[in-house]
């Protein structure tokens, strides 16, 4: 894979990251053309060290510590400064000249700063909203990167990229859990009587699938909606959209267990991923 104009030594620690932290995403993106690859890869990159801060960090503060350090190294793009960090000098060469919208970075990072709280979301509504700010948004910000305008286009990324997030907010109740945290809505935990404590022992039941199944049966609305679009979404964009190919294998596989977040399956391998996308990426289609 090309690097572009970007440091090399940064495009090849943004490519291991990726690579190894967001597999799907890094199988999407090598249907974009080149030097489009590397660009996304710095944008995906970005994503995951904002992502994982929560995880890095003994206190809120902390996080917003890092948080606030990113915005300044943003704002430091305009003026042509860039720090030392190999992810904010492969981003600042990847939209060097490409007019990311500073209103979706800035969203990214807002709503990163939920993940300081440990509070669940209200409501479904709440999650979904979640879901939009970071995978939706950065999934627009992605076609900004490869210079995409069409207005389907954007919805249809807002859509899908919500739909993939809510699935994979539900494949990380394990994670979570184990780490005494739980992110689904309170109003559907309490109406099937489902107790955090019972989530974070690992004991599963009716409730909790329940709520998965409600939750799951959003973002398949959600797909469909992205899918609605896809006449008027240009074949260019569709390196962006691609996930939405991933969003469907997990949701199958979880009606499948019957919504059982901590079925051992749903954390197996995926058969043929790589060549399911590869056909979907073919025919053109998300």
């Amino acid at each position: 894979m090309g690097f572009g104009a970007m440091p090399h030594d940064s495009a090849a620690y943004c490519l291991e990251q990726v690579r190894r932290f967001d597999r799907e995403r890094y199988l999407c993106l090598l249907f974009a053309p080149e030097p489009a690859r590397s660009h996304l890869l710095a944008l995906y990159a970005f994503n995951l060290e904002i992502s994982k801060i929560r995880e890095t960090v003994s206190e809120p503060l902390l996080g917003q510590i890092r948080l606030q350090w990113w915005r300044e190294a943003l704002a430091e793009f305009a003026r042509g400064t860039v720090r030392a960090h190999p992810i904010a000098e492969a981003l600042s060469a990847a939209i060097k000249g490409r007019p990311v919208r500073p209103a979706l970075i800035e969203r990214l990072l807002v709503t990163r700063e939920a993940d300081l709280d440990d509070s669940l979301p209200e409501n479904l509504e709440a999650m979904e909203a979640y879901a939009r700010g970071t995978s939706g948004a950065l999934q627009q910000a992605a076609l900004d990167v490869l210079g995409e305008k069409s207005e389907a286009a954007h919805a249809a990324a807002d859509q899908a990229g919500a739909a993939w997030a809510l699935l994979g907010l539900l494949r990380a109740v394990p994670f979570q859990a184990r780490r005494r945290r739980l992110f689904l809505p309170a109003d559907l935990l309490a109406k099937e009587g489902v107790e955090a404590d019972a989530v974070f022992e690992g004991r599963p039941g009716p409730g909790l699938a329940a709520v998965a199944r409600v939750t799951a049966g959003r973002a398949g609305e959600l797909l469909a909606a992205a899918r609605r679009l896809a006449r008027d979404v240009p074949r260019s964009a569709l390196p962006v959209l691609l996930p939405a190919v991933f969003a469907d294998i997990h949701r199958q596989r979880l009606v499948k267990v019957g919504f059982d977040l901590f079925s051992p399956k749903l954390s197996e391998p995926v058969p043929f991923d790589a060549l399911r996308l590869a056909l979907a990426g073919w025919r053109g289609r998300y």
